[in-house]
């Protein structure tokens, strides 16, 4: 685990929190609360930009608006349903998580991460969304977008191993995320990532955080 500074990891914190209250995107997953609603939108998300998924959510959920609705329609159509969004071992593998909610776990989805993470398709990631999101529990989550964030503003190399890098990603993931605001903090995290802190062309300038950033160009401070 990489040392990090506890001024800038409180400023990190305070500053990102209060931007997304002023800037969070407003997406259809965030206005609820319901595991199963919140799991469809992040599998849905696994490889699949956001602007593309909601088009897909909604009628998803019109057609299918329960772990029991779901389980109990066939896999083409379940197919049929998830048509155009691609990956569809994603579907899939949604399909056989809600037969095993509804007749291993009597319709709840798990709250706790190595029972959740044991369902098809559910990773590290999935779980701790849907545990932070649905259950509000204190789970980080390391997407593509908050771990780009994370190394920018701790300063974490590439130069290791790929699996390395993960794992020193991870472990700051769960250092930096404040207990009792996961849910919003997470989301805060993605969304300066999809938005400001991007892959090719950062916009430092207007980022909330660029003074307590290692990675900020001096001219943008």
């Amino acid at each position: 685990m990489p040392r990090l500074d506890a001024e800038q990891v409180r400023q990190f914190q305070r500053r990102l929190l209060r931007w997304y209250g002023r800037h969070g995107r407003d997406l259809p997953w965030r206005r609820t609360r319901d595991p199963y609603h919140i799991l469809v939108s992040e599998v849905m998300l696994q490889q699949t930009q956001v602007e593309r998924v909601l088009g897909y959510y909604e009628p998803f959920l019109r057609r299918y608006p329960t772990f029991e609705a779901l389980a109990a329609s066939s896999e083409p159509e379940v197919r049929e349903a998830w048509e155009g969004l691609g990956y569809y071992a994603r579907a899939r593998n949604l399909h056989r998580t809600a037969q095993e909610v509804t007749t291993r776990l009597d319709g709840k989805l798990p709250d706790d991460h190595d029972a959740i993470q044991r369902l098809p398709g559910i990773g590290r990631y999935t779980a701790g969304a849907v545990l932070s999101f649905a259950y509000q529990k204190d789970a980080a989550i390391l997407d593509t977008n908050a771990a780009r964030v994370l190394r920018r503003v701790f300063g974490i190399r590439r130069g290791a191993s790929k699996a390395r890098l993960q794992r020193r990603l991870w472990a700051i993931a769960e250092a930096v995320t404040p207990a009792g605001k996961a849910d919003r903090f997470n989301q805060a995290v993605m969304d300066l990532g999809a938005t400001i802190c991007q892959a090719h062309r950062p916009e430092c300038s207007r980022c909330p955080i660029k003074n307590h950033c290692c990675s900020a160009p001096r001219e943008s401070l």
